[in-house]
């Protein structure tokens, strides 16, 4: 079923669990993560980003996505990832999506806050949910963002003051991951993951979690994360598949790179401690 995240983040809270959000850039991608999802029964979180209208359209991003989501009898949000100017937020929103982020972190803090109040005015007269973010998820080598970007961490009182000016229903931080590939695994700042959390009243999100370490993220978990974005790692473990099975044909490289996404979706389920839910 197509819903919102609000509700769901009120149970991932009440369970303190995270939900993961999985980014598709085709059919194939998309129908694997709703699939597991339904195999497990458990929430999803559909995320299409704006900077993969290099692979499929808007237009494309929504029929996929509401069709695997109203066709679930599991609980699917459909989600615009770092939606980066209104008119195209405003388009996901007449398009079907029922989740929206406005990425104006790059921005001054009060731009951030005008650019977002703009955005969840809007949404919310159409029932859609609003993530933004504060702070800055810089990023690594990464098919989300082509350019290499250093990450800025969120200040507990910048936090606090954005989330009490914009009205926004989620925030994603920055504690010290980044888009795309790591060397090594990376450092997070917990003890600032969880000074955010105590002063904000609003669910937290993490961006850049592939790769980020198990251990790291089970962690982001117990310290108040509820919504954890992978990309990357789905992308390496398919291809890592298909170069190690080498595929006879385009059918059977397709069917095991599915396999190879499954697998790490599941994984991720259980490194989030994701529940069962009922909305």
């Amino acid at each position: 079923m197509l819903v919102t995240s609000k509700e769901l983040f009120s149970l991932a809270e009440e369970g303190k669990f995270a939900i993961p959000a999985t980014n598709f850039i085709d059919l194939d991608s998309a129908r694997t993560y709703v699939d597991t999802a339904e195999d497990l029964k458990l929430p999803l979180i559909l995320a299409f980003a704006q900077q993969h209208e290099e692979f499929i359209s808007l237009e494309e991003a929504a029929l996929i996505g509401k069709y695997l989501a109203e066709k679930s009898s599991m609980p699917v949000v459909l989600h615009l990832d770092h939606g980066q100017d209104f008119d195209f937020i405003k388009r996901a929103i007449s398009l079907g999506f029922s989740s929206v982020m406005i990425d104006a972190s790059k921005d001054t803090l009060e731009e951030n806050v005008r650019k977002t109040k703009e955005v969840v005015e809007y949404a919310h007269q159409h029932g859609v949910v609003v993530e933004a973010e504060i702070g800055h998820v810089g990023s690594n080598q990464s098919y989300e963002d082509k350019n290499e970007t250093d990450s800025i961490y969120t200040e507990v009182a910048d936090a606090k003051y954005f989330a009490e000016q914009t009205g926004v229903d989620s925030l994603a931080v920055s504690i010290g991951t980044a888009h795309g590939l790591y060397k090594g695994t990376p450092k997070l700042n917990f003890e600032r993951l969880f000074d955010i959390y105590q002063a904000v009243d609003i669910p937290l999100v993490l961006h850049g979690g592939s790769s980020s370490g198990d251990a790291n993220l089970t962690k982001c978990v117990d310290n108040g994360i509820r919504k954890i974005n992978i990309f990357t790692d789905f992308l390496n473990a398919a291809y890592l598949e298909i170069k190690k099975d080498k595929a006879s044909d385009y059918v059977e490289m397709k069917a095991e790179a599915n396999a190879a996404m499954k697998v790490t979706l599941q994984r991720y389920f259980e490194v989030f401690k994701t529940k069962q839910v009922e909305v």
